[in-house]
């Protein structure tokens, strides 16, 4: 019999699928739902430092950076209705879907500061949730702001949030950083529980008819999987945090692709989006066919199978895939 069992973050999953953050975790109907249809856990939609400060007239000093220059920035952030729930209901939201299912619910949080908002965290703590994913999304657009400070920036957050509770902390993660290694080494060192890669930066558009820059969604494909498997692939067995990968996993073969170069998890939004929520189920089947069919028996004995350090040829992940590549094309 196939064992799909895996542990994330200290938590034992009956698989690894577990549903990201979106709007369709914002109903715990839907939560039910992906339970039913096979989900090993759900990360809630993040609450975000803006919902909580907006709403104590508080920004953050790197939201108002440059505010006095571009006064006209404010009209960009949503009113607070825009959001579906405020901190209150969201904290409700833990509750009842903790109430409702059997499966781990994990609260995020999305913010760049290490201010008053991180006290969340013990909020989330207290109403239930089994773990926080912390969701760090800052762009250093000023010249004068060295990278250093960026770092300990990320650092500093992630403190404050895993000295404040006892659950799990993960923190997701963006590919942006000039050395991979060793930010992800020093987040280990913070003692936190599991890296989360990567964030998918929603980037602005522009709109030539109205001159506007206006936000687009574009939703995942599985193409974007290879960076993320190249970086677990790449850490595995050099951090004691787990990983997870997110955004790109689409399909079984996708999640077996993660779990093979070093994750504990595979998450998925996009494709629920896409194909709704029964598409769990469909992965999950098409998993345990793969495994069957190549004599696999669990989740545990496929891990890392093709990390950097497991497969011959360790430099296909450094300069020689690029090489690589390139002299494959030909005219």
């Amino acid at each position: 019999m196939i064992d799909l069992s895996t542990t994330y973050m200290g938590l034992k999953l009956q698989n690894p699928l577990v549903v990201s953050p979106s709007p369709l975790c914002e109903k715990v109907d839907n939560i039910k739902k992906m339970e039913d249809a096979g989900a090993a856990a759900v990360v809630l939609h993040s609450l975000f430092e803006e919902q909580i400060n907006f709403e104590s007239n508080e920004l953050d000093r790197f939201l108002m950076h440059g505010k006095e220059s571009f006064a006209e920035s404010f009209s960009y952030f949503p009113n607070l209705d825009y959001f579906n729930v405020g901190p209150d209901e969201y904290l409700d939201l833990i509750s009842k879907a903790k109430s409702s299912v059997n499966i781990p619910i994990i609260a995020s949080l999305n913010g760049v500061s290490s201010g008053g908002w991180t006290a969340y965290a013990k909020e989330f703590e207290n109403s239930g949730a089994d773990a926080i994913e912390l969701n760090i999304y800052y762009i250093p657009t000023d010249p004068k702001l060295v990278s250093q400070q960026v770092e300990h920036m990320y650092i500093d957050v992630v403190k404050s949030v895993k000295d404040s509770v006892k659950i799990p902390v993960a923190v997701k993660i963006n590919p942006y950083f000039s050395s991979m290694s060793y930010m992800a080494s020093q987040f280990d060192q913070t003692g936190v529980n599991a890296l989360v890669m990567f964030n998918r930066f929603y980037q602005p558009d522009f709109d030539l008819n109205e001159m506007e820059v206006v936000p687009n969604l574009v939703l995942s494909t599985s193409d974007e999987l290879r960076l993320r498997l190249r970086w677990v692939a790449i850490l595995y067995g050099h951090i004691n945090a787990d990983m997870a990968v997110t955004g790109g996993v689409h399909s079984a073969e996708d999640v077996v692709k993660s779990i093979m170069a070093g994750a504990n998890v595979a998450m998925m939004t996009s494709a629920l989006l896409e194909n709704g929520i029964v598409h769990i189920s469909k992965v999950k089947d098409d998993l345990v066919k793969w495994m069957e069919k190549r004599d696999y028996s669990s989740i545990s004995q496929m891990r890392g199978f093709m990390s950097q350090r497991s497969v011959t040829e360790p430099a296909a992940f450094e300069r020689a895939n690029y090489m690589k590549v390139l002299k494959s094309f030909s005219v």
